[in-house]
């Protein structure tokens, strides 16, 4: 029977994470991949959520509120970012300290590197990587890639209000 009433199709409601993304932690050393990772996520309206870590020390400083990031806003990111080879302390030793943690463990950690050598990927499951994400050499793979990282991970997915709280 047909009463004469056309339905439009309503536009998708936009998630209140999309209108107030969580905070992400980008652990980058290489200022080429820092500057395409906040122009990618700037395409989502991410790039003003993002707080960069030059290096390992830099990310353990920065989870645990010391030297720079002592006075920080409280709370942890809503994921990690994490290049694999860095200064200092490199990604997997940030991972195992992160996961070892009760105040960062539940935090995801995606493994953002240009290594494609099998026992890095091993080795960082082993240790608690949420995900590992190879670069893609190509600068239109490369923000593509991390766009749809960024609002995966600091949008749509949920943790634990435990990931959320703030680290002592």
């Amino acid at each position: 029977m047909d009463c004469g009433l056309a339905f439009a199709p309503q536009p998708p409601d936009i998630p209140a994470a999309m209108k107030n993304p969580r905070r992400i932690l980008l652990v980058e050393d290489n200022p080429n991949d820092v500057e395409l990772s906040l122009a990618a996520l700037g395409e989502q309206d991410l790039a003003r959520h993002v707080d960069v870590a030059r290096d390992g020390a830099q990310a353990l400083d920065y989870l645990h509120r010391r030297g720079k990031f002592a006075n920080r806003s409280p709370g942890n990111p809503a994921v990690i970012l994490l290049d694999l080879k860095m200064p200092k302390v490199d990604g997997l030793e940030v991972l195992a300290q992160v996961k070892k943690n009760d105040q960062l463990r539940f935090i995801p950690v995606v493994m953002l590197t240009s290594s494609r050598e099998e026992r890095d990927l091993v080795e960082s499951y082993k240790r608690g990587a949420n995900a590992y994400l190879v670069k893609p050499i190509e600068f239109e793979q490369f923000v593509e890639a991390v766009k749809r990282l960024g609002q995966f991970w600091a949008v749509f997915n949920e943790v634990p209000q435990t990931a959320t709280a703030a680290a002592p």
